[in-house]
């Protein structure tokens, strides 16, 4: 599978036709650059495009198709968490978006799942619905309702393919879900068996890997199937169901010896560190940055950007992976709008739970999630196939961090 992601303030995105915020808006995006070249993989019916939105939590953004006749939703790109779901027969939904809805028995193809299947996880007997609630690392945000099986449109080429797969019909949304993102559904990438890319490859349509391509312009792709390239660079996954990673350093200009383990996650916009790690790097970046500090700024560590100021002045990010690979972080800072002036800061927030690289680090990286081999590869990568875009994009001021930790989704469900 293929897809290419947008910001919505590209210039690629600015000259489409339908009004912005509708379904057919972003279709209408999904239908740049279908497959890509040389490579024989699955689409979604509508295209390949995603596409990172900063108003709705900085995620990455695809358009899927679903049931008879189909459906689209807008759905954020999660590797953090498990499950697919959409908004479906509501109780408490995003109110303040134009999107659709997924009404069961308005699909021919939609079917009950039932207490007695093998990826119902709830505490439920019989042939009832099975019912699923999944918590997320934001505070208070949840969705909760039934598992339904409905067919997932996508493409071969030129062929049509449809694949049955089990997602969550989700009833009832709390916390991020409301306003500040994924309110039109989550695309859940984890390892676990309810999630989409794992019924693809169980049921034969894709290998068991998959690629996000992380573009500087907020465009990027994302290729199911795709087991990356033989000279990308590779690190191992720890022994436990998620993309979790060992860093064995951190450098900020000079090399801090720091060892940490942390979760790769597309679901999350900006990257969470625990102390020490959180203090030793920003204040390593500190030590280094000759702009005058900016407090007004929600992140901790935010300057004002003088006029001739270029990121040749900004000290260099990168990590060493487990295994001695490197990973140079290519988009460390956020560059914030104000009336007057520029502000950037190092888009890395401190938390006391655990380790988050969120997508803002992957910029610039086709990153592959190969689930056979167990590894995580990256190489460098333009996800336009063509040279590299560096055009910085500067973004709306927010009066708190945006980043929005949507992974983490416990899957089994409960009552």
């Amino acid at each position: 599978y293929t897809f290419t992601m947008h910001h919505r303030h590209s210039e690629p995105v600015r000259k489409w036709p339908p009004e912005k915020g509708t379904v057919e808006y972003y279709a209408e995006l999904a239908d740049r650059d279908r497959l890509l070249r040389g490579r024989k993989l699955l689409a979604f019916s509508d295209g390949n495009s995603t596409f990172r939105i900063s108003s709705l939590g900085f995620l990455h953004y695809t358009t899927v198709q679903i049931g008879t006749p189909g459906v689209k939703f807008m759905v954020a790109l999660d590797t953090g968490s498990d499950l697919f779901w959409v908004p479906c027969d509501c109780t408490r939904c995003a109110a303040d978006f134009d999107l659709n809805v997924y009404n069961p028995n308005g699909s021919s193809t939609s079917k009950k799942v039932t207490c007695n299947n093998s990826l119902c996880r709830s505490q439920c007997l019989g042939t009832s619905n099975c019912p699923y609630m999944v918590s997320y690392v934001s505070a208070e945000t949840s969705t909760s309702g039934i598992l339904v099986e409905d067919v997932l449109h996508l493409t071969q080429e030129d062929d049509l393919v449809e694949a049955n797969v089990i997602f969550g019909c989700g009833q009832i949304q709390s916390g991020s879900f409301l306003d500040v993102a994924a309110p039109n559904g989550l695309f859940g990438l984890g390892m676990e068996k309810i999630s989409v890319p794992s019924m693809l490859s169980r049921e034969g349509f894709t290998a068991d890997s998959f690629s996000m391509c992380f573009g500087r312009d907020g465009i990027g792709r994302i290729s199911f199937g795709d087991k990356g390239s033989f000279d990308q660079d590779e690190t191992p996954f720890n022994l436990n169901p998620t993309y979790n990673i060992t860093v064995t350093q951190v450098r900020v200009g000079t090399t801090i010896d720091v060892e940490f383990t942390a979760l790769f996650d597309s679901g999350t916009s900006f990257t969470y560190l625990v102390d020490p790690t959180y203090t030793r790097l920003t204040e390593s970046f500190h030590s280094q940055v000759q702009d005058r500090r900016d407090s007004r700024i929600p992140f901790e560590y935010c300057y004002d950007m003088s006029p001739d100021a270029n990121t040749s002045l900004i000290p260099s990010v990168s990590l060493t992976m487990g295994g001695g690979s490197h990973f140079a972080v290519y988009d460390p800072i956020i560059i914030i709008s104000t009336q007057s002036e520029l502000v950037y800061c190092l888009a890395v927030v401190k938390t006391a739970e655990l380790n988050i690289i969120g997508q803002n680090f992957m910029t610039g990286y086709r990153v592959v999630f190969d689930r056979e081999k167990l590894v995580l590869g990256w190489k460098k990568f333009d996800c336009y196939d063509i040279e590299d875009h560096n055009d910085a994009i500067p973004t709306r001021p927010h009066s708190h961090p945006p980043a929005v930790a949507a992974g983490l989704g416990n899957y089994p469900a409960t009552d």
